[in-house]
């Protein structure tokens, strides 16, 4: 076990102008094993990895502010076993950043900062669960069917195993609540050459809520998901540096209304600072164990990198998706692409004795052949509960516009996509008055290591022209919400991005007069 450190933390008195307000600096340097309230009224600057214990709980009021210092990497991580209750607002989200960000907020109010080229500044938010995964890591002891002992290391992470794994057999695991929460140029390890992702979930159950998440300006992926059952709804993912959301080891929970906005937080490499793909998703670590990535992704909203951007969905080592309700516009390459394999040692759709890519998209979602992997208590239905019709791999009713590349949709058709029974809509034009969203604007072209990116600087995501309605929706099943329409955001029904989000306070959104929180 991890020794506790001694000192709980230091307090700073912040004096400011007279008549202001007194506000407290908190260093945090000591990890948590009771449970711990932090407050609105203080700021917390972490000063190194800090870890919520198994056992405690960590509960962050609305409005807390946890400003790290620039470049010592402080973090924060919930083990399997902890729960954290992260408990934002509209009004008074909580902000995890640096301090160089706060530094730009006129007034130290957050809403009124500047976005900046910039990334590492902090670490990021770790939470670990103990679901079900796939990661075939032996030389843990973890064997290729379902098991309750199946665990991983999770990227990033120093301490060792008492605090650094997740996974384990209860689908039904519940780590807390992360809502309304604001994750800002982050991604710097301590003590490790691997980066961190904004938001980075480890076989958390689904009984975890996680939603209205905020990524801005991450060095790595905008938000990681190693296997597990949690369903995460309302995210907003800007200017990521790796893929904007990436999924692993047999995840097995549901995702609706997602804005991803590509672009890059820093001027280096696609992977390490630039946008490299929308939707990146692997199977089981390998092809062949269980369980296996089985999803679905209502109401996206995806706005690409049109010049040097990369696919928007990469498919990986058995991977079953599905994306419904969708909008895909202004990608730089593929709209579907096969990967097959994602270069961890995984082998690729087809092995053994796994369904092959081609059959993956054609085959029901609840009429998998049996394997010798299988899970063998439960249904089908009940351990791969997130799709409940249509194909294993799909794209259905669905809008694609100004996807320019030469083989933007070559895999696409080769699989179908655009048989009519999809109801999927190509906008053959490429005017802006032809758009499915109301309005975008970028900026001039800015090029460095032979890339092109085009930053959005002004977006208005609601739907307009074949983007307004759908012909059918997603189920109402406790999680999703029926909504008639693609993307991610209602007609005329305001953006529930306003308010509280990075985006929104470096002005990158036209506001309305009235915006409701309604999708």
């Amino acid at each position: 076990m991890t020794q506790v450190k001694r000192t709980a933390a230091i307090i700073l008195s912040a004096i400011g102008l007279a008549g202001a307000a007194q506000a407290s600096e908190i260093l945090v340097t000591s990890d948590i094993s009771t449970s711990t309230t932090w407050t609105s009224g203080n700021t917390y600057n972490l000063q190194e990895q800090i870890y919520v214990l198994p056992g405690a709980t960590l509960t962050i009021e609305a409005g807390t502010i946890l400003a790290s210092t620039t470049g010592i990497g402080g973090s924060l991580a919930v083990c399997r076993g902890a729960q954290i209750f992260a408990l934002g607002t509209r009004a008074n989200p909580i902000i995890m950043t640096s301090k160089a960000d706060q530094a730009t907020w006129v007034g130290g109010n957050p809403s009124l900062g500047s976005w900046r080229e910039g990334n590492t500044e902090w670490g990021n938010l770790t939470v670990m669960g103990s679901a079900y995964i796939s990661e075939n890591a032996v030389a843990l002891g973890n064997i290729s069917v379902p098991d309750a002992g199946n665990e991983a290391d999770m990227e990033g992470l120093t301490t060792g195993p008492s605090t650094d794994r997740y996974g384990g057999g209860d689908d039904d695991d519940d780590s807390g609540t992360v809502q309304y929460v604001s994750l800002r140029y982050g991604g710097k390890v301590v003590g490790l050459a691997v980066e961190l992702n904004g938001l980075s979930l480890g076989g958390l159950g689904r009984e975890t809520d996680i939603h209205h998440i905020d990524v801005m300006n991450n060095v790595d992926d905008g938000i990681e998901i190693w296997g597990g059952t949690v369903n995460l709804k309302y995210l907003n993912v800007w200017n990521i540096g790796d893929d904007s959301i990436d999924i692993d080891q047999g995840y097995r929970g549901k995702i609706q209304f997602p804005l991803i906005v590509q672009g890059y937080s820093t001027r280096t490499a696609q992977g390490s600072g630039t946008g490299d793909n929308v939707f990146e998703t692997d199977g089981a670590e390998q092809s062949d164990w269980q369980p296996v990535t089985t999803t679905v992704v209502y109401n996206a909203t995806v706005i690409g990198q049109p010049v040097s951007g990369d696919h928007g969905t990469a498919w990986r080592d058995n991977a079953r998706v599905q994306y419904r309700n969708c909008i895909f516009m202004d990608l730089g390459e593929r709209l579907v692409s096969l990967d097959n394999v994602d270069g961890d040692g995984g082998a690729g759709y087809g092995f053994g004795g796994t369904l092959t890519w081609a059959n993956t998209w054609t085959t029901n979602h609840n009429a998998v052949p049996a394997h010798a992997n299988d899970f063998t208590t439960g249904t089908f239905a009940t351990n791969y509960a997130a799709q409940s019709s249509g194909k294993l791999a799909e794209i259905k009713d669905s809008v694609f516009f100004r996807n320019l590349n030469a083989s933007a949709y070559t895999e696409a058709t080769a699989r179908d996509v655009f048989n009519v029974a999809n109801n999927n809509t190509l906008i053959a034009g490429s005017l802006d008055a032809d758009a499915p969203i109301q309005s975008l604007a970028r900026g001039p072209n800015v090029s460095f290591l032979g890339l092109t990116m085009r930053p959005v600087i002004k977006l208005d995501p609601l739907p307009k022209n074949a983007a307004t309605t759908s012909v059918a929706s997603a189920p109402n099943d406790g999680f999703f919400t029926p909504a008639s329409y693609r993307g991610a955001f209602k007609p005329n029904g305001g953006n529930w991005a306003l308010g509280w989000t990075a985006a929104d306070a470096f002005g990158f959104f036209k506001r309305p007069k009235v915006a409701s929180d309604k999708p």
